[in-house]
Order: structure tokens, then sequence, then C-alpha cells
């Protein structure tokens, strides 16, 4: 009986052999993205580190502390909220479709800013905090304090501000903060939505702004991503990868779509334990909202179109 429990073993030692944990070499992780950070938040392990005590600017992954601060404050969110021009970015000129007059519940305008990185919605969602905006930007930074932060500074809401600024390792703590609140995951990972805006009842449709939500290789139970020029491109998970949770932040990425290879190096990586081969990463083509918009009427210029014109983009 014996020798034949021994003969088994060895028929399937190799395997078991296979199925051991792997041994991580960070120098196998060769990342584009200026500061990086992968934490297992279940020990608080830095698996990967790369600059990541650096202070940098963080561009709308400042969505996550704006969301935050609105739960905290436990306004009604089926409280209608109105776009004025206070909401208007004339500092970075981003796009948005919600017009001057657009009429959305609280809820919707925190959906729109953490899933489709709205500028617009998140400003509003500020403007309407007891207070205003000042009152709403003093919270986020008594937040910051409160979850120990100590290298992170809010200036806005958006993240169109570069003098909004964090690091790798404390965004990797707002976002294990951040998934303490179910609607913050559930809005972020959203992989697209449709909203009825008052008071014209125009169907917009709004996708995620993190291709990986629509990839179907990725289990992502909270993300964000950013950009303006003097962040660049980054992104913010809490991910399944290997059946563990992983928090990765990737910062400071150049070009469009650097920081979703970055994004597929770390998942290969964690995986197998090996450098992903240059061949593996290809840019994600994300497929739009199924459009149900209703005709537009025509309108004169306003500032709302002029700045709507504008190509830039947060997030």
């Amino acid at each position: 009986m014996i020798r034949r429990l021994l003969v088994v073993f060895a028929v399937f030692a190799p395997s078991l052999a296979l199925a051991a944990p792997t041994v991580l070499d960070a120098g196998k992780l060769k990342l584009m993205s200026a500061n990086a950070v992968v934490i297992d938040p279940t020990d608080g392990q830095v698996v990967y580190s790369k600059a990541a005590n650096e202070v940098t600017p963080i561009a709308s992954l400042t969505k996550l502390m704006t969301a935050m601060v609105v739960l905290d404050g436990g306004q009604p969110l089926d409280e209608a909220l109105e776009i004025d021009m206070g909401d208007f970015d004339y500092l970075k000129g981003s796009r948005s479709r919600l017009r001057m007059g657009s009429t959305l519940s609280r809820d919707e305008m925190l959906k729109l800013a953490l899933m489709s990185s709205e500028n617009r919605a998140a400003s509003t969602l500020a403007r309407h905090y007891p207070g205003g905006t000042p009152a709403f930007v003093s919270a986020m930074n008594a937040k910051a304090a409160l979850l120990g932060l100590s290298r992170t500074r809010f200036d806005d809401p958006t993240g169109l501000s570069p003098r909004n600024v964090s690091t790798a390792i404390d965004l990797a703590r707002m976002v294990q903060a951040a998934a303490d609140y179910p609607l913050i995951r559930t809005y972020s990972t959203t992989p697209a939505h449709h909203v009825a805006v008052q008071p014209t009842g125009q169907t917009l449709g709004f996708n995620n702004s993190n291709g990986l939500v629509k990839s179907g290789t990725w289990d992502i139970q909270l993300q964000k991503t950013g950009y303006i020029r003097e962040a660049g491109r980054c992104v913010v998970m809490l991910a399944t990868v290997g059946s563990k949770p992983m928090v990765i932040v990737l910062l400071d990425s150049i070009g469009k779509y650097t920081r979703m290879g970055d994004a597929q190096r770390v998942k290969h990586w964690l995986e197998t334990g090996e450098s992903m081969p240059a061949t593996e990463v290809r840019p994600l083509v994300v497929r739009s909202a199924p459009k149900l918009r209703k005709p537009a009427k025509a309108v004169k210029a306003t500032p709302s179109k002029l700045v709507s014109s504008n190509k830039a983009r947060n997030g």
C-alpha cells in the first residue's frame, strides 16, 4: 500500500511543484509608468514599487475622494442638481455633454463622475455641498488627513487642477478606503450608462473611461482613471488577479495606451512571474455605448458649447 502511494506521489509531484506559489522577481516587471505600486490589501504587503513615494499630480483619480466626501455628507441621493456656469472648465477646456441648465440627481452625477470621469458632474456635486466648493475641498483634505494620506493635497473636486497631488503609496491607501463604499465600487466599474437629462428629457450615453472594465479578462472591483498634461495618464484599480485581490496604482504614463499596457504587464507578471512579451500588449478597442440620443434642437452658441468643442479630456 505504501509503495502504491509513493508511486502516485511520484506521478503527481511535478504538477504539485508547478502549483507552488510563484516567487515574484520585480526585475521582470518593466513598466512605462513613472510611478507605480502593487499592494496585497489582505496583509498590506508591497509586491512591487517604483518611485512610489514621489509626490505627483493625480488628475481625475481625485474623484475617488470626491465620491467619499459626497457619500460621507449624507445628502439625499435623489436630490436634483443643476449644472451652471460655476461647473464649466476654464482651466483645461475639458469636454462635457452636460450643458448649462442640465439637471440630474445627485446619484446620477456621482455615477457619471466615477465611471465616465465627468468633470461638470464632479463640480456640481461639490458646489451643492453645505458651504459650497470651498467647504467641500476642505472636507476632502480633512478626509485625507483622517486616512493618514500625509503627502496628499486637494485643490479642487475634479482633478483638473495640477495642485491635486499625492503619491502612489497614498493612492493605494485611498483605493482601499474607497472600496469600503459599495456605491463607489459599483459605479466606478459600471461599463456604460444612459441618463435622461432634465428638463429636456434628452437621453445621453456614457462609457467607462477604463477599457479594462469591458475587456472580459479582468475582475475589477474598483477603478479610476485620470489625465491632465501635468499628471500624464493614470489609473488605479482594486482587482482580483490570480485569485488574490491586488491594489494597482500606475501614474504618469506617456502615451494613450501606456497605462493600460502597464496594467496588462502587471497582471501577467502577478499570474506567471514572467515579463509579458511585447507582442502580447495590444491597445484596447473600447466599444461605444449604444446611441440613444434624441435629436437635439438647434441652439445659439453659448460658453458651454464653446467649452464642449475643445478636444481636451480628463480621465
